[in-house]
């Protein structure tokens, strides 16, 4: 990236994304100026930052029309900087311009973190050099001069707004539901975000996308590359379609092939699509499926994410504290064939929940409310789901233990935010697993 030698860049917020941002620029030759509106009491890692970066630290932004490029973190609005920079350029721009190896990048509303970390998995398994990093949690900078044979980037709709030549060799497009409306404005504004992956592909790329999802196919005529399709209901011309337990993977003119899912670990229908899109996306890469099938004997999936807990007098606790939208939560509720003792609740995101609650008609035996969205909730499921109300996420699992019958689930997806009594959804999480734990040791409901 030679062509940055000598800028002025100012990168905008010191989280995760950003120092490495700092850093790699600073290390290029740029002149490079952090700034964060927090003081420096209040930026972890502070002290990883390269000693040539200049910072500005407890101070608004400046006027960003004086530097050639301006590096905004995932997190800043884009009314914070579009109007006012000359050109801006997120991680995930700089990292395509710089790594070496082809890319295959994954959005979507839900699903990404499990569809990227499966497609490494799978990479790996057929003897292929792959990293996945991005939103998940590595920067994407991180893998740049690294010997790979495929980066995987999970990309959020708020990293795509700040792409400009950005093209993955294989996009992959999962589902799009409402979500993050307070910072796109619209929900036509966030599908274009989404758009994005797919908008500098070429002939020679490929593009993945959900046909089982209306608005995903919709989105086909976005992308000059090959079309591959995958979906769990109903075949496909080129791509992954799932018949009787197992996928097909479709290329014309190359004979079909099939691959059983007997072996997967991971649970749920959701990841069962997830599975499916990553087998496409492999095999859009041109890695051998089958030599990558191995991966599911071994893959369990990521903390959070449908994450088996423990059973404990029949009865499996199950968590999914990543479920922070309603549509995550109704792939979740609908996933599971037992039935659900469903703990939810949180921060409503405003996107409403009907169509969540018409899933768990049927799939939810009560539903133990938490957090500011309880009253909301309470309202939307009234008439139609048994409700419990609780103080705490250790009082939920408390309340759901008692209620839970043998071969029923104690399912966390709050289809919403953690911020009303937590940290993020991590902690959630973490306290859900706690309490679970504890639970355990006690020898169950008392």
């Amino acid at each position: 990236m030679q062509e940055i030698e000598d800028w002025n860049i100012a990168v905008l917020g010191l989280g995760v994304s950003g120092r490495s941002a700092a850093n790699f620029l600073a290390a290029r030759g740029a002149h490079v100026c952090a700034f964060d509106e927090r003081g420096a009491d209040a930026i972890d890692e502070l002290a990883s930052l390269d000693s040539r970066v200049d910072r500005s630290l407890g101070v608004p932004f400046p006027d960003l029309r004086n530097f050639d490029l301006v590096v905004p973190s995932p997190g800043i609005p884009p009314q914070r900087y579009r109007d006012r920079s000359n050109r801006v350029w997120g991680d995930i721009e700089l990292a395509y311009r710089a790594i070496a190896a082809p890319i295959i990048a994954v959005t979507g509303t839900n699903g990404k973190s499990t569809t990227v970390s499966l497609i490494e998995a799978m990479l790996r398994a057929a003897g292929v050099r792959a990293r996945a990093v991005g939103n998940l949690g590595e920067p994407a900078l991180e893998l740049v001069g690294e010997p790979l044979d495929f980066a995987v980037l999970e990309v959020s709709s708020f990293q795509l707004e700040t792409t400009e030549s950005f093209r993955p060799d294989v996009g992959v497009l999962l589902n799009i539901s409402p979500d993050h409306l307070d910072r796109h404005g619209s929900f036509d504004a966030y599908v274009k975000a989404k758009e994005a992956l797919f908008v500098n592909q070429r002939e020679t790329d490929c593009a993945v996308f959900n046909l089982d999802d209306p608005i995903v196919a919709d989105r086909t005529t976005t992308t000059r590359g090959r079309v591959f399709g995958f979906r769990s209901s109903g075949a496909v011309t080129r791509g992954a379609f799932l018949d009787s337990g197992a996928v097909v993977l479709c290329d014309p003119p190359q004979a079909p092939v099939r691959i059983s899912l007997d072996g997967m670990r991971l649970s749920g229908r959701h990841n069962q699509e997830n599975v499916i899109a990553a087998f496409a996306a492999v095999a859009a890469a041109g890695v051998d499926p089958v030599a990558a099938s191995s991966a599911l004997a071994t893959f369990t999936g990521l903390s959070h994410r449908c994450e088996f807990v423990a059973e404990i007098d029949g009865v499996r606790y199950v968590d999914d504290s990543k479920a922070t939208n309603p549509g995550a939560a109704l792939r979740s509720v609908a996933g599971f064939a037992a039935k659900l003792i469903w703990i939810a609740g949180g921060r409503d995101k405003g996107l409403g929940f009907a169509e969540l609650v018409d899933t768990a008609v049927g799939h939810v035996r009560v539903a133990v409310l938490i957090g500011e969205a309880t009253e909301k909730l309470q309202a939307a499921l009234a008439g139609r789901v048994e409700v419990a109300t609780a103080k705490s996420i250790e009082d939920a699992v408390a309340q759901a233990a008692k209620l839970a019958r043998e071969g029923d689930v104690v399912l966390l997806s709050p289809a919403c935010a953690s911020h009303d009594q937590f940290r993020n959804f991590e902690e959630r999480g973490d306290r859900f697993k706690a309490a679970v734990v504890a639970l355990q040791a006690r020898g169950g409901a008392t």
